[in-house]
């Protein structure tokens, strides 16, 4: 089940009750594994078997490297066959066509017989649960966290459903101890969670499955594109996939917090970054995270020669490219913001010359403004590979946008026209954006009775004021219609 849909509406309130009336932790974990267990089982039932072999493999070869710490060898292969099992399952649902398409390709020129494989579904979130069970794995190996014992306790880790198909992928010293705390019903977090679920659902029913429409019809329909129509789309995408992404993480952290957990921040307002680099410290904070700390640390980091050093970046967005999909779409998506960042790295003497030459302090507020809009002019030209449903449709793409340009006003509002947006769908969208700017940029507009200055700012909602946004954000969600669709990161 997804979070916007009525079978959730009723899944979690009750959840919600049982879980606080048992009277032990005991008996609530149990309880979560299997509302966890159901919570998925909505989806594809069959494929809870993997998350349950990929616990058992993990839950096993951790407690294996706890009991054979002092023997190096044995310590290394209970770790490793872990890994590779998990790896392993990863490949084959996600990888398995793109790695057959790619042998395939370079086979018939050797006239070798094609690779025809079975119909693959990819189970929801595996990417997700797989590297939450890998960081896990790495952290006891390293001796950062204590194994876990209590086999239940560790799946419902693996699979508490909350995050469980979109993250955030969670660390064991955070969930873990959280996991194994009766928590008793209190007020502040039952408030904060409903807060966090409003937001959460603001940004995928009002402004993500909005923006979706207009973005949709360009980009599923590239030969009838025109560069304004690709910029529009594209930025109205790189909101769509924010409100789309974060919507989600609110919701799951909101929930979370009702249950008195509190789950790792994995958004911190990305669009107002001034460069690459402080944009993946603000989006998807703990995939970044995981990247870091896995992979970009042990291949040396900024520790290293330059030479290494910009490798380690390139391996590393190269990587997480291909972790969002087994499409050239996202490699390329990846490499691009690993040119960005190498780009920036090598021209960052040069730059600071430019600024110190125009007499422009580059830490004042000219410079950050700038660099703000730089910023998302590159982030949001990377979002075109990103979206383009093939590579083939992004070159089409990319010749309307820098080629297929109308002459005139009107040509361009015809173009908007062609694809059914007129002012009244151009108005509603526009406020739609506003909505979440007015949320990411003024953080207490949920917060209640918020007085600056002694005054009532009209950003700050009391109790009566939010009640009037409740009824504006529910006429904009009628307007949705239709729209309201599967989160996008579900895919991955």
């Amino acid at each position: 089940m997804i979070f916007n849909s009525f079978q959730f509406l009723i899944f979690f309130p009750v959840v919600l009750a049982v879980y606080y009336i048992l009277p032990s932790q005991k008996y609530r974990i149990w309880f979560l594994l299997a509302a966890s267990c159901y919570f998925y089982m909505s989806f594809i039932p069959v494929y809870v078997i993997i998350l349950i072999i990929s616990g058992f493999v993990d839950y096993t070869g951790s407690n294996l490297i706890d009991k054979y710490k002092d023997n190096a060898k044995i310590k290394r292969l209970c770790f490793l066959v872990p890994i590779v099992v998990d790896l392993l399952l990863l490949g084959y649902f996600k990888y398995a066509y793109f790695t057959a398409g790619i042998i395939n390709f370079f086979g018939l020129k050797f006239g070798l017989d094609p690779i025809v494989l079975p119909k693959i579904i990819l189970p929801i979130g595996i990417s997700f649960h797989t590297f939450q069970g890998i960081g896990y794995m790495i952290d006891v190996y390293k001796g950062n966290v204590q194994v876990e014992k209590n086999p239940v306790i560790y799946t419902v880790y693996l699979m508490f459903f909350p995050q469980l198909v979109a993250g955030p992928i969670e660390r064991p010293d955070n969930l873990l101890p959280q996991l194994k705390t009766k928590h008793s019903f209190r007020a502040d977090n039952f408030t904060e969670g409903i807060k966090l679920i409003l937001r959460g659902f603001i940004k995928k029913l009002v402004v993500a499955d909005l923006t979706a429409r207009f973005v949709n019809a360009v980009y599923n329909n590239p030969e009838n594109a025109t560069g304004p129509l690709v910029i529009a789309a594209t930025v109205l995408f790189a909101f769509q996939i924010y409100c789309d992404f974060s919507g989600y993480t609110d919701i799951a952290a909101g929930c979370a917090r009702m249950m008195g957990i509190k789950l790792i921040k994995n958004f911190d307002r990305p669009y107002t970054s001034k460069s690459i680099k402080e944009f993946w410290s603000r989006w998807h904070i703990s995939l970044s995270g995981w990247f870091r700390d896995y992979l970009y640390i042990p291949l040396g980091g900024n520790r290293v020669p330059v030479p290494r050093y910009l490798m380690n970046i390139a391996v590393v967005f190269l990587l997480s490219g291909l972790w969002h999909g087994a499409d050239w779409t996202f490699i390329i998506w990846g490499a691009l913001h690993a040119f960005y960042q190498i780009a920036g790295y090598l021209t960052r003497g040069a730059r600071e010359k430019i600024y110190a030459r125009l007499k422009i302090d580059s830490k004042g507020r000219l410079a950050a403004a700038w660099k703000n809009i730089c910023t998302f002019i590159l982030v949001g030209f990377a979002w075109i590979f990103f979206r383009a449903n093939d590579v083939s449709e992004l070159g089409i793409l990319l010749n309307r946008l820098f080629f297929s340009w109308p002459s005139g006003l009107g040509q361009i509002a015809a173009s908007f026209g062609s694809i059914g947006y007129g002012a009244p769908q151009i108005a509603v969208t526009i406020l739609s954006v506003y909505i979440i700017s007015v949320l990411d940029f003024f953080p207490g507009a949920l917060s209640s009775a918020q007085k600056p200055n002694g005054k009532l700012h009209f950003l700050y909602l009391n109790k009566y004021v939010l009640a009037l946004w409740i009824i504006a954000f529910a006429w904009l969600i009628l307007l949705a219609g239709d729209g309201a669709g599967a989160f996008i990161y579900f895919q991955f």
